[in-house]
């Protein structure tokens, strides 16, 4: 009970870093800037400009990414082997490191180029950043004799290196001249169905959401061409099959209404520790990220250590998600919501009835899962992925399946059901990875957001993800890896699948 009263005040003093105040002091020659400066200044940021639940992951992942990307190529010339990805910076002394301060430093300066590249229009917030550790005005230095330098070019690397990935982070790449749009879609993804017509019950419906007091949008598929940006630890998408959901054939009637009559049991006999799980994975802060930080902290990892396996779990999500995508659009597979509507029309269904309203019977065209649907087609299941990629490559840096991360919510703090559930403060504990990851995927079907086989698939599949990630994070760490030359051009030309110009692996 000792050790498990220490992992929770843990637990708990992570998440209360995500809203303490970038005013905190940072001790840099003894403390880890990473954790207890960096991600509480970005994760309040992110909730704003990027998601509000933390639920979109290909947006919070190319941030994370980036971040994480630049701590270890900016703190590389500090330990004995490691080479970055996009810079390879020479070695520095050893006496350089015998506290953490010149690594905190380099990895601060690396994270503040890079979040005045990704959010300029938060400036003032990365300024008071640096300035709570007396780093304000920020040293344009490129002198890698320095950490101060080290940062810097560092940071220019990682930011030329990915500025032409496939993602559209600029907003040019649909080849338009004037007010571009950062993250859009340019390869030409229309929906078979919209929000009002089911044409093709196999396919992928776009939902309409509430978003406030009458405020209500239209779904759009984010950031399709995710499938076409250039992973770190693998060349072709492609070639990580992932059968398709013949389940979701709708001319396979009885295969197409079981998978459907397996959502609607799960959500009638929805428990308060689901609905708890449910929200909790959802939000990649709260699950991907503290528990990574949670897993370092609880170990005694290092500062480089820490970085080192939170590129690696960022590495190995962000590249699994690039094959997800590819199958997502391939496959355009629809929803539960749709798929219920369709069999059931306005018969009624025993199923979840809406916020604190339980078990009721209603008409399944009033149905709605606990958690609102993601911008995207169904199949493969995206979270589940995310979290097979990030355990499995946990397990291989960390050398055990142990992690023991508890979670608390308090009295009803519900996201879905606030002032109703929990009915008393409740604690989560995932003892293993492998407990993550199941109840992760598992998650998905209690929220009533994915089917069954769509969970076991990317369970099934996403692990190796986790291993490609290891591998070539390992050539980095023992220097073997050469270095990553930018990716440059776009897959997509008018629509239609180009050829990759840019440097893959």
């Amino acid at each position: 009970m000792h050790t498990f009263k220490k992992l929770l005040m843990l637990a708990a003093s992570l998440l209360l870093l995500q809203f303490t105040s970038t005013a905190k002091a940072v001790d840099l020659d003894t403390g880890n800037a990473a954790i207890e400066l960096v991600v509480p200044t970005v994760i309040p940021v992110a909730y704003q400009d990027i998601s509000a639940t933390a639920g979109d992951a290909t947006l919070i992942l190319r941030a994370t990414t980036l971040i994480t990307n630049v701590w270890f190529d900016a703190t590389a010339p500090y330990h004995p082997t490691a080479v970055g990805v996009y810079s390879h910076l020479g070695r520095r002394p050893a006496s350089e490191s015998a506290t953490e301060r010149n690594i905190n430093i380099a990895l601060l300066v690396g994270s503040y180029r890079v979040l005045m590249a990704l959010a300029p229009n938060r400036a003032q917030v990365w300024n008071d950043m640096m300035d709570s550790v007396g780093l304000y005005p920020v040293s344009s230095s490129t002198d890698t004799s320095t950490p101060e330098g080290l940062g810097n070019v560092a940071a220019q690397g990682v930011l030329i290196g990915r500025i032409n990935d496939g993602m559209n982070t600029l907003g040019y790449d649909d080849g338009r001249t004037f007010n571009p749009e950062p993250f859009s879609d340019y390869t030409g993804y229309k929906p078979v169905n919209d929000a009002y017509t089911l044409r093709d019950p196999s396919r992928w419906q776009p939902d309409i959401q509430r978003k406030g007091l009458g405020l209500y949008k239209i779904q759009k598929f984010v950031t399709p061409q995710y499938a076409l940006v250039e992973p770190y630890s693998y060349d072709d998408p492609a070639n990580h099959f992932i059968p398709p959901p013949v389940n979701s054939n709708h001319r396979r009637k009885a295969d197409y209404k079981q998978q459907a009559d397996e959502v609607l049991l799960a959500s009638a006999n929805l428990t308060e520790e689901q609905k708890l799980m449910a929200e909790f994975f959802d939000n990649k802060f709260d699950s991907l990220g503290i528990s990574a930080a949670f897993a370092a902290i609880s170990q005694g990892l290092s500062t480089l250590e820490w970085v080192h396996l939170d590129f690696l779990v960022n590495v190995a999500a962000h590249d699994a998600g690039i094959t997800i995508w590819h199958w997502k659009r391939e496959y355009d597979a629809v929803r539960p919501f749709s798929a219920i509507r369709h069999i059931y029309e306005d018969e009624e269904v025993t199923a979840w009835g809406g916020p604190g309203q339980g078990t009721v019977n209603l008409p399944a065209s009033e149905w709605k899962a606990y958690l609102e649907e993601a911008d995207h087609p169904e199949y493969p299941s995206a979270s589940s992925c995310f979290c097979a990629a990030h355990a499995q490559a946990a397990r291989l840096y960390l050398g055990s399946d142990t992690l023991g991360y508890p979670f608390e919510f308090k009295e009803g703090s519900s996201r879905i059901e606030p002032g109703v559930t929990p009915s008393a403060d409740t604690t989560l504990i995932f003892p293993t990875w492998t407990d993550f990851e199941q109840d992760c995927g598992q998650s998905r079907v209690w929220a009533g957001v994915h089917f069954q086989s769509a969970v076991d698939e990317s369970l099934a599949a996403c692990g190796t993800f986790g291993n490609m990630a290891y591998d070539y994070v390992s050539t980095l760490i023992d220097g073997s890896a050469q270095l990553r030359q930018p990716a440059v051009g776009k897959p997509y030309v008018d629509g239609k699948p180009g050829k990759r110009v840019g440097h893959w692996k």
